[in-house]
């Protein structure tokens, strides 16, 4: 699953990280999933209201993964290694868990199991979905053997 806030559905992004999510699906279930919590760019408290909704949106139990720029950065190695053990151990969903432009709510932060970064640049929300949507397409090849995974 993958559980995102936004205020914007941009058709753009979603062909984009459709893409992705169709080839994800040839090889397991993925659940896309927008958090609209309402409020204006200058509201104080946008944040916590959307991190409140990304936490209610969360099926139980599940793994839950927050994208982080200050957790330490993972390789795509890392990844599928990651991937692959919560497969084998955890039967229960994978939920990877993205900001809006504000980034996360402290509540989510803390909640979570596990913070992901995709390196040390930040990007933008949109951005950082599509590129978690795409390792984790590379994650699954390389745990299967699919020849998209070439380094």
């Amino acid at each position: 699953m993958v559980l995102w806030a936004g205020r914007h559905h941009r058709p753009e992004w979603e062909v984009l990280c459709a893409d992705y999510r169709q080839r994800i699906e040839r090889e397991l279930p993925i659940d896309d999933r927008m958090i609209k919590a309402g409020g204006s760019g200058k509201d104080p408290g946008r944040k916590d209201a959307e991190g409140e909704a990304l936490l209610a949106a969360l099926p139980q139990p599940c793994w839950s993964i927050a994208l982080d720029p200050r957790a330490r950065p993972a390789s795509t190695g890392d990844l599928a290694k990651e991937l692959r053990r919560l497969r084998e151990e955890w039967p229960h969903p994978i939920a990877f868990i993205l900001g809006s432009d504000l980034g996360l709510a402290e509540c989510v932060l803390q909640a979570v199991r596990q913070r992901l970064s995709l390196g040390k640049m930040v990007f933008g929300h949109e951005l950082a979905r599509l590129a978690l949507y795409e390792q984790l397409y590379r994650s699954i090849s390389i745990g299967k053997g699919i020849k998209y995974h070439r380094f």
